[in-house]
């Protein structure tokens, strides 16, 4: 068949070009179960009559008058079936985190009146029934898994008649390319969420583009693990790549089984953030510490072939041997704790240490670095699988069809198929981000080599001491996080005379230095207060501080007794720091900080 022209047309595409057995997989009571790609575009044609009955269709066919759908879910097969039943019948898919809070819920399923949620089980479905008094448009909750008194998705499923089969042909026709598909309310580090509204087009044109990508992997007829929440732009946009691609699509049962899914799973390919990696490597590198003796040796010395490899220059003939005995001794095992069939992962949402992107590619994992955001489609760049179109410290070359400029202060403009329509019901933030065809991205950035994209900072995370020196946050944060000591850490210093930083202790590895020193684990609040701590992080912090200018070195830090989660809302979905909230939280300590004395479970002096 033709190209899609439109999201749900990947499925026939797939289904003529490379019928899965598997297209989709969950763990259903311990055991994977399977959907085939004919399964599902059955399922999905089923889901979009149902929703027909329901009396949601295109509705008066402008952008506010498309019925809505929200989906409020674990990523699950189910998610994609519904996302593409609501697609054929011309309404609008509105995504929503499961975690998100209830304010900010009631936010999303007013402005965009949507008319029907589904939602996985008794928690969310309780979450969503008690907003519903007050959401006059809300019709109607389903349930994938079943819930006491709650409706079961599955009384959506009918047989079609040839009638009804007609009917959803005339309708899917009337989609059109440039028809919105999806409202993506932005997870917001700061403010009210906007929802970005993407069109079919825009999506495809991404999902196109990045195949170019997927393909010289080679990912058809292979397994993605899926794990990043779907209603992320990234994993959203990678799973329809997935499908036009043919990979078959696994789905982890849950953050805390990525690594035995893995393992079941072997998957070619995964999507994933920097976080996630950095919580691999720090399991990595725990695996090492309880080695002892000739293994222990081996695994240090790996560990430093490892960080001195380096994509864009020759290597020489004694560190190929040496990489290669490497691998059979030490990396060949990272490999098959993978699942052992990874050629790459995908990484996007934040900076990616460097030492990572090193050390795995010394592993024969190759980690892609990309770069983009939900306005975009969400990517604009991303480094390669082939080694000439990497670079370490970028975000890798424009997608094709994507182009970027630079504003005077440095700004990334993005312009292609991929820029959004806009915000949904604002036309005031619609303005102040688009200018003629150029997305204003509020990444600051530069071209290396007139090739590779480099991000050096948010624009809008930039702060100003109080001797009018610029400082951007995130180098020095991405940097400091290298050290085995640190965990997280946020740097403040907005008016002030200097620069100071909220540190979250590695505990993990602090578990282990106590048990080298014969002692008991103390507790994490214990161990944030204890100076020989104290000193070991601040030794951290001067050997990285040498690596910036006078003014953007940390002069100052407290230690926190506990780390950020996206629970306590001080992170993102995506992992990102929320600085406004952990700002508001620690603003004691960040006085602390200012005032000569440092408040709350431990503070240190840099050097």
């Amino acid at each position: 068949m033709d190209e899609p022209k439109r999201l749900f047309d990947c499925l026939a595409y797939q289904l003529a070009h490379f019928p899965l057995a598997d297209m989709l997989a969950a763990k259903e009571t311990g055991q994977w179960k399977t959907y085939s790609t004919q399964q599902v575009i059955d399922r999905v044609n089923q889901v979009s009559m149902g929703l027909l009955n329901l009396g949601i269709d295109h509705g008066d066919g402008t952008i506010e008058g498309r019925h809505k759908v929200a989906i409020l879910s674990r990523n699950r097969p189910e998610w994609m079936m519904i996302d593409l039943a609501v697609q054929q019948v011309g309404a609008v898919s509105v995504p929503v985190y499961p975690t998100i809070n209830p304010a900010e819920l009631q936010f999303v399923l007013q402005d965009a009146a949507v008319r029907v949620v589904f939602v996985d089980g008794a928690d969310l479905y309780a979450k969503v029934a008690a907003l519903q008094p007050n959401l006059p448009a809300l019709q109607a909750i389903f349930t994938f898994d079943p819930v006491a008194g709650a409706r079961s998705w599955t009384t959506l499923l009918t047989d079609l008649s040839p009638e009804d089969a007609q009917r959803l042909d005339v309708l899917r026709e009337r989609v059109q390319p440039t028809d919105l598909a999806t409202i993506l309310y932005t997870s917001g580090t700061t403010g009210t969420p906007k929802g970005v509204m993407l069109s079919h087009h825009n999506l495809l044109s991404n999902t196109f583009d990045s195949a170019l990508v997927m393909n010289e992997i080679g990912v058809s007829g292979k397994r993605a693990l899926s794990f990043l929440p779907l209603n992320h732009a990234f994993e959203r946009m990678a799973t329809y790549c997935y499908i036009y691609c043919g990979t078959s699509i696994y789905y982890a049962e849950s953050m805390d089984t990525i690594a035995a899914n893995l393992r079941e799973v072997q998957p070619t390919v995964f999507t994933t953030v920097p976080r996630l990696l950095e919580k691999v490597y720090e399991g990595i590198l725990a695996k090492g510490a309880e080695l002892t003796g000739i293994k222990k040796r081996l695994f240090a010395w790996s560990l430093r072939l490892g960080e001195e490899y380096d994509v864009n220059k020759p290597f020489s003939l004694s560190y190929r041997l040496q990489l290669a005995l490497a691998d059979r001794l030490v990396f060949s095992k990272w490999r098959e704790a993978l699942g052992g069939q990874v050629k790459a992962i995908i990484t996007g949402a934040a900076a990616c240490q460097v030492r990572l992107l090193k050390v795995f590619g010394a592993a024969g994992i190759v980690v892609m670095e990309g770069y983009g955001l939900t306005e975009a489609s969400p990517i604009i760049s991303g480094n390669r699988f082939s080694e000439k179109n990497r670079m370490f410290g970028t975000v890798g070359p424009l997608l094709q069809h994507v182009e970027v400029s630079f504003a005077d202060d440095g700004e990334i403009l993005c312009k292609g198929p991929n820029v959004m329509m806009g915000y949904y019901k604002r036309p005031d933030l619609t303005v102040e981000t688009i200018t003629g065809d150029w997305l204003h991205t509020g990444d600051i950035g530069t071209l290396v080599d007139g090739k590779f994209l480099k991000i050096t900072d948010r624009k809008k995370e930039l702060f100003k001491t109080s001797g009018g020196k610029y400082v951007a946050p995130q180098p020095i944060e991405n940097k400091m996080v290298e050290s085995p000591w640190i965990e997280q850490i946020m740097v403040v210093g907005e008016g002030q005379k200097f620069v100071g930083a909220l540190i979250v202790p590695a505990f993990r590895m602090l578990q282990a230095w106590f048990a080298e020193q014969q002692q008991a684990y103390p507790g994490d609040a214990a161990a944030a207060n204890d100076e020989r701590v104290k000193r070991l992080i601040a030794e951290a912090v001067d050997h990285y501080n040498r690596e910036f200018n006078h003014v953007e070195q940390i002069k100052r830090f407290t230690l926190l007794n506990r780390e950020w989660t996206v629970e306590a809302g001080e992170l993102t979905p995506t992992l990102k720091l929320k600085r406004k909230v952990i700002q508001a939280r620690y603003s004691e300590q960040i006085a602390g900080l200012y005032a000569g004395v440092a408040t709350g479970p431990g503070s240190g002096l840099a050097r």
